[in-house]
């Protein structure tokens, strides 16, 4: 087993393990350690949260979250000889749940605090809790499905150096003016007082905190890219800003469907990751390398029946817009949603599938004017009855009579 150079305690809260955990992203974090290319180590992280969401039956949890604390990352690394312009190489080994936490919680966040991509539609906040199987998992709160995981961390990444932090800083600052008022806000700006800056401390943490990028977004160093197919076996290149790279992560997810779409929409979870670094110097001018590329995993989940759900860029009123994939792939969900509820499901249940499942998503079409044409491929084999359309009509209420999400009340 590989040496686990960053260890967590679920007992205690992030911020009292602020030598080895961050929330926010700033080129004066120091490194938690350091390892020459070459290492192979393991990484404990807290799920994204910190430990706010709890395993029961109330949705309170998911309401009274507070999201400007998250994610909270296991780091950074620093990879010596590391420099500015090269590419970190990043092998995934493994990942896997830590052994007093072999559970994990999907969210629909109220639209109030947070949301979703579908938060229009589902405003309140709901939950389900899921149990492991080894690879499989099942949930008491959406009945007769059970699949396997595809394992990842939604969010990794390099420290930003100074000037790309200024970047993010003001371009975002500009998006938010341009609504300041709208829910759920256009972007998560700087929030010093529950920032965690690492190892930083007394005056040098304070005014960092106040400039610290929020962790929601991916961005060119990588960061929250929520991309399902990094999972064991997988190789990450990822640029290099600050001198050692500043490797961090966390948010794993035990599963996944493509878009994360209801935002807490992955099965978070505590657990580890498993890590060999290298280094390509002079990577990013070599291979004109902007944002991370990856190499997605041999080992992934394959499902070869599915049910394929269009969307195009005409909204639920009915009205057109010029090749927008959004609003494609938002309708195409929306259908599959509409399609589930036929089986007795709730809407909120199927949008909790769509989130969870290793469901693909395409843009299947961008040059038809006026209509970009997204698809949603459903795995039919994750439920336990015939999903497919036939002549007798579906089979009502497999979902089971009176289950559901958890709710507030």
């Amino acid at each position: 087993m590989p040496e686990t150079l960053i260890k967590v305690d679920l007992s205690k809260a992030p911020e009292e393990q602020s030598a080895v955990i961050h929330n926010r992203w700033h080129p004066d974090i120091p490194m938690t350690t350091w390892v020459k290319p070459g290492a192979e180590f393991r990484v404990e992280c807290v799920d994204w949260t910190g430990g706010q969401i709890a395993n029961n039956n109330s949705a309170i949890d998911i309401r009274d979250v507070d999201l400007t604390k998250v994610h909270y990352l296991s780091g950074p690394i620093g990879v010596e000889g590391v420099e500015p312009g090269d590419l970190l190489v990043v092998d995934i080994l493994d990942l896997g749940t830590l052994a007093e936490s072999e559970w994990g919680f999907t969210g629909l966040f109220a639209k109030e605090n947070g949301g979703g991509f579908l938060t229009d539609h589902y405003p309140d906040a709901r939950k389900a809790c899921w149990d492991f199987h080894g690879i499989y998992t099942t949930s008491r709160h959406i009945p007769k499905v059970r699949f396997a995981g595809i394992m990842h961390p939604g969010l990794i990444g390099c420290l930003p150096s100074a000037d790309l932090l200024a970047q993010w800083n003001k371009r975002e600052a500009d998006l938010v003016a341009t609504n300041p008022e709208r829910v759920p806000p256009l972007a998560a700006l700087p929030y010093a007082p529950t920032a965690v800056m690492g190892g930083m401390k007394g005056a040098a943490a304070a005014a960092a905190a106040k400039e610290g990028a929020r962790t929601v977004p991916p961005r060119e160093h990588g960061g929250n890219c929520d991309i399902k197919n990094l999972s064991r076996g997988s190789k990450v290149y990822f640029p290099v800003y600050v001198k050692g790279g500043g490797l961090s992560m966390g948010d794993i997810h035990f599963s996944q469907g493509d878009g994360e779409i209801t935002f807490c929409g992955a099965i978070e979870m505590a657990g580890y990751i498993d890590i060999h670094v290298d280094v390509i110097k002079g990577g990013m001018a070599k291979y004109g390398v902007t944002n991370p590329i990856f190499q997605p995993s041999p080992m992934e989940p394959r499902y070869s029946n599915y049910l394929i759900f269009e969307g195009i860029s005409v909204d639920e009123a009915g009205k057109q817009y010029y090749l927008d994939a959004h609003v494609a792939y938002r309708r195409a969900c929306l259908n599959a949603i509409e399609y589930m509820k036929k089986f007795g499901y709730t809407g909120e249940q199927a949008y909790a599938i769509l989130g969870t499942a290793p469901v693909e998503g395409h843009i299947s079409g961008i040059v038809d004017i006026p209509n970009a044409c997204a698809t949603l491929w459903l795995p039919t084999d994750i439920f336990e009855f015939d999903m497919k359309p036939n002549s007798d009509g579906p089979i009502v209420d497999v979902g089971g009579s009176g289950v559901d999400l958890a709710r507030v009340a």
